[in-house]
């Protein structure tokens, strides 16, 4: 018989762990969400949800809209909330704005079809785009829609995130190009500093998302987007169709929050976070108000 030496039985140790390891990997559901405010509550939400429902979650952050998407596409992730007009422009490059329950329907065929990727029930808030004022803005140069700002465009600044001006389909580009104007400047930052930019006079309009709380609480004024250039932006859990079919249990869990959440209710949360809250403390509020944990 070969003796084994303990170099070999070191290496045999190392692989079994590694092997032990990876299957256990595979009972954890992967939520990922993006890098601000309402993605880590309703990223945070999801994971203390499905824990309560007896799930083993991990919850990480990343980056962007591609990054999120592109982790569900490799299977490097199992499930994260997406906007319906964010897939609609940034992922498929869609400008008409054609409603409610039609994009939503575009973007889960073409998901479905092109990516293997289905789409849940919504959670039943919309966080559209919104450009915000403020009080003084509009009385100074009578405002009411983003078309009142053509004449004296070229003369303000616009402030909002790092990823408006890049997104081709529902964003800066998008904006331009429907209302035939540009601005004098972009000054893109982290959404939780145009706030007080916009109080401060260091740009001139924000683009906020319209569950962002302090619009209400500061008294911001939402111009009216007449030429409807903003599509309409459900939250909802998308995940492979073949991580759907393996888990029909998630499927259901997630499904009963389908139009569980209004726009209110999400301003509210996300003040509570960017005013300092704890993401976790919130989210489990936002789950124990509607009577799910």
């Amino acid at each position: 018989m070969k003796k084994i030496s303990k170099i070999s039985i070191l290496l045999l140790l190392i692989t079994a762990t590694l092997f032990t390891s990876c299957g256990s990997s595979k009972n954890t559901i992967t939520i990922v969400h993006k890098n601000y405010t309402e993605q880590r509550i309703v990223g945070e939400a999801l994971g203390i949800y499905l824990e309560a429902k007896g799930f083993d979650v991990d919850v990480k952050e990343l980056g962007g809209t591609l990054l999120c998407f592109n982790a569900i596409k490799n299977e490097d992730a199992d499930i994260y909330c997406e906007y319906t007009g964010t897939t609609y422009g940034a992922i498929f490059d869609q400008t008409e704005n054609i409603g409610t329950e039609a994009t939503y329907n575009y973007v889960k065929d073409r998901c479905e079809k092109e990516y293997g990727i289905t789409w849940l029930e919504p959670l039943g808030f919309n966080n559209t785009y919104v450009l915000s004022v403020t009080k003084e803005m509009v009385e100074k140069y009578n405002l009411k829609t983003i078309s009142d700002l053509a004449p004296i465009a070229d003369k303000l600044i616009l402030g909002g995130d790092q990823e408006f001006p890049v997104r081709e389909g529902d964003g800066y580009p998008a904006l331009i190009k429907t209302y035939g104007f540009k601005f004098k400047e972009y000054k893109g930052m982290d959404q939780g500093l145009t706030t007080q930019a916009l109080i401060q006079g260091q740009i001139d309009i924000n683009t906020y998302y319209s569950t962002d709380g302090r619009i209400a609480k500061y008294g911001f004024v939402n111009l009216i987007d007449d030429k409807h250039v903003f599509p309409p932006y459900y939250c909802t859990p998308i995940m492979k169709m073949d991580f759907a079919q393996k888990n029909p249990e998630v499927v259901k869990a997630l499904n009963a929050l389908g139009n569980v959440f209004s726009n209110e209710d999400m301003q509210k949360y996300n003040l509570m976070v960017d005013e300092g809250g704890s993401v976790e403390s919130v989210a489990t509020l936002m789950l124990k108000d509607k009577g799910l944990i």
